[in-house]
């Protein structure tokens, strides 16, 4: 998938999260990258999950007034790694939509246990 459709789809996520939580989402970036830094290559032989997405930066439950402005947290989609796990663009697009929603629940202050029972 090219770079600007993977974007514009990743933009359809976001669009179509509820109110409640898009009107609650303050000062994240949304970045697309081809791969995670440092990750192995395929010839390499480690066998490991592929990482899809990640949030950087200071979860919303954790934020404080007194806090100094360190820029925008953002959340980074690796468009390689999706694009690994699915085998159609309709897959893509749902699995896009799946890391979108895990991010944001780190933003929101989420651990990976809570994560997995939404």
């Amino acid at each position: 998938m090219k770079r600007e459709h993977f974007v514009k789809v990743v933009e359809e996520a976001l669009d179509s999260l509820p109110q409640e939580f898009r009107s609650r989402i303050r000062n994240v970036a949304v970045l697309v990258e081809d791969m995670p830094p440092n990750q192995p290559s395929p010839q390499s032989g480690q066998q490991r999950r592929l990482l899809l997405g990640l949030f950087h930066g200071v979860p919303t439950t954790k934020k404080s007034i007194f806090d100094l402005a360190t820029g925008p947290d953002h959340i980074v989609l690796y468009q390689k790694n999706i694009e690994a796990v699915c085998s159609s663009e309709a897959g893509v697009r749902e699995q896009i939509r799946l890391t979108v929603i895990h991010e944001l629940g780190h933003y929101f202050g989420m651990d990976e246990n809570q994560l997995k029972d939404v």
